[in-house]
């Protein structure tokens, strides 16, 4: 049901030990109507619910002294018809499912897909959003390219969580984008004015790595002539951006770790603790749940940096955006009156593209110089555009039956996992913002797309 248009909006207690995910949670809530009350610790929420009447809880699973699972159970004892909604790592699904007995209404997996927050909100309290998009009220920037309705829905996230202090997680293919978005992040958010520090991660040799975040003092190891700021204080009330995080050594995730939870560090070869403000975006294009269960990766580091994840889906998945993103390269490389012969346009919109955006640039940069600011032809283009067959389907019925079979494993998989997303996401390996593009679309031709109601 919809509340009535002067009902006062549902209060929302979110329980979570982690600033960054009640910083998300809350500002989430604001902008979508709802009045968000916040506890620290599973104490501190039993004492606001002595006090306070509220519509539903929102508790993370893991939290030091009083759990997620004994929060609520005291909290049946104080509102036996108390909804309860919990948040959880992977690891504790099945806790989370057995919690289920114990009066929790439903749990989300992490990291968060908001649409599924808001989705489960509302069927609880019986509400629907009022805010506004953010992706009406923030124009993209300037150097940003993106058409296609799946990539305008990333940055549309992206919008949605840059005002909060929660960390993110930027996955995708190498190429496709993803320092562009942190850039896009920072720039909507309250720290813009305030420093953007980018350390890519696999670029770093492992042994000048901590030195690089955290600093060193003078004559801390062979080479260090002097004291030297680490890039983690220079992002002190802005943001730092770590690029392929996958490739940090364990010691040095532990390391990180500690930055996550208590904004300390030591410099290299120091006793001293220092604090930073500084606000985590960090990028992978490896799968980071697939290397903690190969024990490469932390898993309390995975769910730390993760507060949010946003895929960014590789090319192949948005080709709206390949035409526009060639023209804005062609501009860049060559001049505004450049144009595309139409057996150009033809290869261009058929490449698969495995190197993505960057493979794309790279392509116009090569273009606009051997075409000299005037008609790109296809030999102009490289052997593997130029040579491009068959990367979509040129019979009518064959596109129509690959969106057939799309939409079979698509609604399979869903039923499979319980209507749960993110599961179904990771088992037909895309991206959780590209599945939930693809439900949407399904859900308005009319497919059971959602879990049924009880």
């Amino acid at each position: 049901m919809t509340k009535p248009a002067d009902s006062v909006p549902p209060r929302i207690l979110i329980v979570d030990d982690d600033a960054g995910q009640r910083s998300l949670l809350t500002t989430f809530l604001e902008r979508n109507g709802h009045r968000p009350l916040v506890a620290d610790s599973g104490e501190a929420a039993l004492k606001l619910l002595a006090a306070a009447q509220v519509s539903m809880m929102i508790s993370d699973v893991r939290m030091p002294g009083m759990t997620g699972l004994e929060t609520l159970r005291h909290a049946r004892q104080l509102h036996p018809q108390l909804p309860v909604l919990l948040v959880t790592a992977y690891a504790d699904i099945r806790e989370a499912v057995g919690a289920m007995r114990d009066g929790a209404v439903n749990y989300l997996s992490k990291p968060i897909d908001l649409d599924e927050l808001l989705r489960t909100v509302e069927h609880i309290t019986g509400t629907h959003a009022t805010a506004g998009s953010p992706r009406d009220e923030l124009p993209l920037p300037a150097n940003v390219v993106a058409v296609s309705p799946l990539m305008r829905a990333v940055f549309h996230d992206a919008a949605l969580i840059a005002p909060s202090e929660s960390r993110v997680l930027i996955t995708g293919e190498s190429g496709v984008g993803k320092e562009v978005l942190a850039d896009a992040i920072h720039g909507w958010s309250p720290r813009a004015k305030g420093p953007l520090v980018k350390v890519n991660c696999a670029a770093i040799p492992e042994t000048l790595l901590e030195s690089e975040l955290f600093g060193h003092e003078k004559g801390a190891f062979t080479g260090a002539h002097q004291t030297r700021t680490g890039r983690f204080e220079e992002a002190d009330g802005g943001t730092i951006f770590l690029d392929e995080i996958s490739e940090m050594s364990p010691q040095l995730q532990a390391k990180l770790l500690r930055v996550t939870q208590e904004g300390r560090f030591r410099r290299v070869g120091s006793g001293k603790e220092l604090q930073t403000n500084a606000r985590i975006l960090a990028a992978t294009n490896r799968n980071l749940e697939a290397l903690i269960k190969e024990g490469r990766f932390r898993e309390d580091l995975f769910y730390r940096l993760a507060v949010v994840e946003l895929g960014v889906p590789p090319l192949r998945e948005r080709r709206e955006d390949i035409l526009p993103l060639a023209t804005h390269f062609i501009a860049q490389f060559g001049s505004d009156k450049t144009r595309f012969a139409p057996a150009v346009i033809e290869r261009l919109e058929r490449c698969a593209w495995p190197g993505n955006v960057r493979e794309l640039r790279n392509a116009m940069e090569r273009a606009a110089l051997l075409s000299r600011g005037a008609v790109v032809l296809p030999e102009h283009l490289p052997t593997r555009v130029r040579a491009t067959e068959g990367a979509i389907p040129s019979n009518t019925n064959d596109a129509q039956r690959l969106e057939e079979i799309e939409r079979d494993a698509i609604l399979a998989a869903l039923k499979r996992h319980d209507y749960n997303r993110t599961e179904t996401a990771r088992t037909l390996a895309i991206s959780r913002r590209a599945l939930t593009y693809k439900i949407q679309r399904l859900r308005e031709l009319g497919f059971p797309v959602d879990a049924p109601v009880a």
